[in-house]
């Protein structure tokens, strides 16, 4: 599976900015679709998941109430609705896919596949 991740740029605190993620091949049921972030000088930091099959969404503790994950089958694709940005949600974000799972995790080791990342900037 190959990634492409867009729609990263620049947004004002408060404002929006919605993420894409396509995939080129097969996305399996059992798999999970997630984005993650790294702000320089930090670790990569998980952010959201859905898992194929189900549907069933997971979130970062930071991100809920203002983040929001979807993903389109027909399409290959899974975005990021980011609402209230804040200035800690700049970094450089990045879709990944944890391949034939049956349990979720937020580890980004257990991600077998990612994108090259797009850049969200947050200014005040």
């Amino acid at each position: 599976v190959q990634l492409q991740a867009s729609g990263g740029g620049l947004a004002q605190t408060g404002g929006s900015l919605t993420l894409s993620c396509t995939a080129s091949g097969t996305i399996y049921s059992n798999d999970f679709v997630g984005w993650f972030r790294q702000a320089s000088g930090k670790e990569r930091e998980f952010v959201a998941a859905v898992n194929w099959r189900s549907n069933r969404k997971y979130y970062a503790d930071s991100v809920k109430g203002r983040f929001s994950i979807s993903r389109d089958a027909a399409r290959n694709t899974v975005d990021l609705q980011m609402n209230s940005l804040e200035s800690g949600d700049a970094a450089l974000y990045y879709c990944a896919v944890e391949h034939d799972n049956y349990y979720f995790t937020k580890d980004p080791n257990d991600y077998d596949y990612w994108g090259q990342g797009t850049q969200v900037t947050v200014s005040s």
